[in-house]
């Protein structure tokens, strides 16, 4: 969910094409939500192979990193480690909302109320080991590098952009800025139409570019003041100070020069040590142990894979193996070797 700043933050509409030539981070767990919740059935139920293993995730994840390549972008995938303690609240309560959609979704299919069954549907997501180890596994066999972080998969990959191993972060959570992610692709494992919360009403979504310095820039803030930002209206790892919003929280860190002024002035002792949210954003637990080196994809184990193990269109498939082929190999020759290891 991360922290939602998005009202403050100017953005810049792009093409996938602008990708091209560009490593780039993506934030792994995220994008395969964004596939959990918009590749299901008309009744709210995910893809499935014929053994009942959900397959959303790995259609999404195929598909999408094939259009990604073949606009020239090379993808490093990051994937989550070990939560931090402080985000146990926030997993709780997802797993209070994921339980009642689950209900909801069953109860609408039992009554034949598809309407009702689609919208719990795309609610009840849940993403296990097995889920985890099978995008894994299609995004290995297919060349890329897959990155395992210590903690939050953003973090590691703000780390990565830092170092200059990765030229962009790909993620939907506004966090990533708060980690200090200097360039920020959103939309983009997703496009087309995006029914809004609640209503509806359904919004075009297109890929955005978010630059970090003109965040600051436009809002006349510093990354601290940033962050202090996101404690005040909360982000995973808090919950938010009471009535207090975006806008108001912009007012507040602009008229104080310290967090301990700003409580002052909300009148509001949190029950939590803002010290240590703020100093998982500025110090994540990240790590400097891993490679983005690529490959060419295992063809026949990416076939056995995808059409064998999980019923995937072998005509598809063969045609979108050779398209990942035929992009790498030519990417391979215009690189430099550097690139590739």
């Amino acid at each position: 969910m991360g922290t939602a700043i998005g009202d403050i933050v100017p953005r810049e509409k792009i093409s996938l094409d602008s990708l091209n030539g560009m490593i780039i981070g993506i934030d792994s767990y995220n994008m395969i939500y964004q596939f959990l919740s918009s590749i299901r059935g008309m009744d709210g139920t995910p893809l499935m192979d014929s053994h009942g293993n959900v397959t959303s995730h790995i259609t999404g994840l195929f598909y999408r990193t094939l259009n990604l390549v073949e606009r020239g972008a090379r993808p490093v995938f990051v994937f989550d480690g070990t939560p931090s303690i402080l985000k146990s609240e926030t997993l709780k309560a997802r797993k209070a909302i994921r339980t009642d959609a689950i209900e909801k979704h069953e109860k609408a299919l039992k009554e034949g109320n598809i309407a009702e069954a689609k919208k719990f549907g795309s609610r009840a997501l849940k993403l296990d080991q097995k889920m985890i180890d099978s995008a894994k596994e299609l995004v290995s066999l297919m060349g890329f590098p897959v990155v395992q972080a210590p903690s939050e998969g953003e973090a590691q990959v703000v780390s990565m952009l830092n170092e200059g191993k990765v030229d962009g972060c790909v993620s939907q959570d506004y966090d990533a800025l708060l980690f200090g992610a200097k360039i920020l692709y959103r939309n983009i494992g997703v496009s087309g139409k995006r029914k809004i919360p609640g209503k509806n009403i359904y919004a075009d979504v297109e890929p955005e570019k978010i630059l970090l310095e003109r965040v600051l820039k436009e809002n006349n803030l510093t990354r601290e003041k940033l962050i202090w930002i996101g404690i005040l209206i909360g982000t995973d790892f808090n919950e938010k100070f009471p009535k207090i919003g975006i806008k108001t929280a912009l007012k507040l860190v602009t008229k104080n020069n310290s967090f301990e002024d700003i409580i002052t002035s909300t009148e509001h002792e949190p029950d939590f040590d803002w010290k240590e949210i703020f100093d998982l954003f500025m110090k994540p637990n990240v790590t400097t142990e891993y490679s983005v080196k690529m490959s060419l994809p295992d063809e026949e184990k990416l076939k056995e894979f995808l059409c064998d193990k999980h019923d995937f269109s072998r005509d598809r498939v063969e045609n979108g193996i050779k398209k990942l082929v035929q992009k790498l190999s030519d990417k391979s020759k215009q690189s430099t070797l550097g690139a590739w290891q």
